[in-house]
């Protein structure tokens, strides 16, 4: 199994999986606060390819998780791979929000190209 590191990126809304210093795969999310309580939408879920099969995306999903409801964040899961991982791990269901029409609407305009500029 490869040795990996996983650390989060607060600046880049994304938790990482490195090896030898390079980033291989990523659990990337945005921020939202509608005023209540702050969420993270967990959107994109990637391991490269070469790193499959060692269960580093098991990994990254549990320390992302741990650490969004450790900081008392809830987790609102897009993610079609964190969705499956919700699914086998009931423990984070009460601190998971279901994703509704605004969760979408934010992260489509969130990450559409004129909000990259």
């Amino acid at each position: 199994m490869t040795e990996a590191t996983i650390r989060h990126n607060p600046d880049r809304e994304r938790f990482e999986v490195l090896v030898a210093g390079n980033v291989i795969g990523k659990a990337v999310y945005k921020t939202y606060d509608a005023g209540d309580a702050p969420q993270r939408i967990f959107y994109h879920t990637v391991i490269n390819e070469e790193y499959g099969g060692q269960g580093l995306a098991g990994q990254l999903a549990t320390v992302a998780l741990d650490e969004t409801v450790g900081a008392g964040i809830s987790i609102v899961p897009v993610c079609p791979y964190i969705k499956k991982f919700l699914t086998k791990h009931p423990e984070y269901a009460a601190s998971t929000t279901a994703p509704k029409p605004a969760h979408l609407e934010f992260l489509s305009e969130a990450l559409a190209p004129h909000a990259r500029a």
